[in-house]
Formats: C-alpha cells, sequence, structure tokens
C-alpha cells in the first residue's frame, strides 16, 4: 500500500529586516509576500546611504574628486572659453564642495529617491491595474527591491581598494552597464541610453515586479506587475535620453 504523497512546504518567510536581505537576493517570492504582508523598509534604505557614504570616502581617499572635478569642466561647452586662471578658481571649489555633495547625495537617492520610485508606482498600479495598495506598501517593496544597490556598492568599495586609481572612474566603479564600454567622445544621449542599460537596475526591476505581484497575486501575477515597472521605466528612460539630447 503506497503512502499519500506529502505536500512540499513553500520556503518559510524571512522573519525580520535581516534575513529579508538576504531572502530578496535568494528566495524572492516568499520574502517580498512577507513584506507585503507586513511592510518595512528602513533597514536596505539605511545601509544604502552607509555604503554609499562609505564610497564616496574612499575615492575621496584613494582617487581624490580634483581630478573628477577637472575632467568634468573641460568636458563641458559651457567652460570652453573660460580663462585658465577661473577654470582653476572653480576647480578649486568643486573640488572642495564635491565630497558634501556626494555624502548629501547619497542620502537623499536613498530615501528620497525610494520615497518618489515608490509614489510613481503607487500611482501606476492603482490607476493602471486597479489595485489598493498603501504606500508604506509600496516603499518597502522598492526598498527591498534595491538590495542589489548593495551589492554594486560594495563591489565598487572593492574595485576602489584593489584598482589603480589612475584607472577608476566613478561613474562606472564596476562597468555594470552597457555605458561603460562607449568612448567618452559618444554623444550625450547615447551615453545616457546605455548607461540605462544596467544590471543592476534591471535586477531590481525584476525584483519589483515579484514584490508587487506578491500585494495579489490573482489580480496582479507576475507578468504583468513586471510589465508594468518596465513601462515606467521605459517613460523615465525617453524621457532622460531626450533631455541629453536637447541639451547636449
Amino acid at each position: 500500500m503506497t503512502s499519500a504523497a506529502m505536500p512540499t512546504p513553500e520556503a518559510s518567510a524571512p522573519a525580520n529586516s535581516f534575513s529579508r536581505l538576504i531572502g530578496a537576493l535568494f528566495s524572492p517570492k516568499p520574502t517580498f509576500a512577507s513584506i507585503a504582508s507586513r511592510p518595512t523598509w528602513i533597514l536596505p534604505l539605511v545601509l544604502i546611504s552607509i555604503f554609499g557614504c562609505a564610497t564616496t570616502y574612499l575615492y575621496g581617499q584613494r582617487v581624490g574628486w580634483r581630478a573628477f572635478i577637472q575632467k568634468q569642466i573641460e568636458a563641458s561647452p559651457r567652460t570652453q572659453s573660460m580663462p585658465e586662471d577661473q577654470k582653476e578658481r572653480v576647480i578649486d571649489q568643486q573640488t572642495k564642495f564635491a565630497p558634501i555633495f556626494g555624502y548629501g547625495g547619497t542620502i537623499v537617492f536613498a530615501f528620497g529617491g525610494a520615497a518618489l520610485v515608490a509614489a510613481v508606482f503607487l500611482l501606476a498600479f492603482n490607476v493602471a491595474s486597479g489595485t489598493k495598495l498603501q504606500f508604506k506598501t509600496a516603499l518597502a517593496i522598492v526598498a527591498y527591491a534595491w538590495v542589489p544597490l548593495i551589492v554594486s556598492q560594495v563591489l565598487g568599495m572593492i574595485i576602489l581598494f584593489i584598482k589603480d586609481p589612475a584607472t577608476i572612474d566613478i561613474q562606472n566603479l564596476i562597468a555594470s552597464n552597457a555605458g561603460a564600454f562607449l568612448s567618452e567622445d559618444s554623444p550625450k544621449w547615447m551615453q545616457s541610453l546605455c548607461g540605462s542599460l544596467d544590471v543592476f537596475s534591471l535586477w531590481s526591476m525584476a525584483l519589483m515586479g515579484v514584490g508587487f505581484g506578491a500585494t495579489n497575486p490573482k489580480k496582479l501575477p507576475f507578468g504583468k506587475a513586471f510589465g508594468t515597472v518596465i513601462g515606467v521605466w521605459l517613460v523615465y528612460v525617453i524621457v532622460k535620453v531626450g533631455l541629453a539630447a536637447a541639451f547636449s
């Protein structure tokens, strides 16, 4: 007599914020189901801020901001006719404030950027899909979908330690997007477009598809959720590339 087959238990959902960090990367479906039922968002955004500030500090120590600022000034059409002594004063001034903007920009991006993205997707899903998402849930999904950014930050810090400082490009620390392989004289719109094709950004969007799909699996399956995420991203890329073309 054969025994009845026992059902395979689903992977247990992470119980706390730290385990959710790992779960978002390696078992996203139960993790985001847990996040959708009990939203939390602070830890990943705090870690993104900490690692971002650490990257800013290491870049200043290992490479220095002056070379980066000088490169930006020389490449700007607005400064081509500027006298050399005036350029030097501008470079000195911007070099002084670059770390401050680096630290502040990292924190603003982590919390303000996540809130903005959550608000956009809250509107997109509630209007387009008829869901009844709350802002806290959308923010939690975005925050944990950004965990791949922490991975990229850690890899970036490792590169800052092991790579020749003269060859480091702060805008493409780990060459994770197609823009890293373009020449410096490529059109700005092309750099903007190729820079959007980033491995970690695509990874995060896939996690957002899983996350928003977990809020209402019957009404919002993964395919529909991911399609909405990609649609919003495409609008963003089109606007960004258009602005780059218009002002270059």
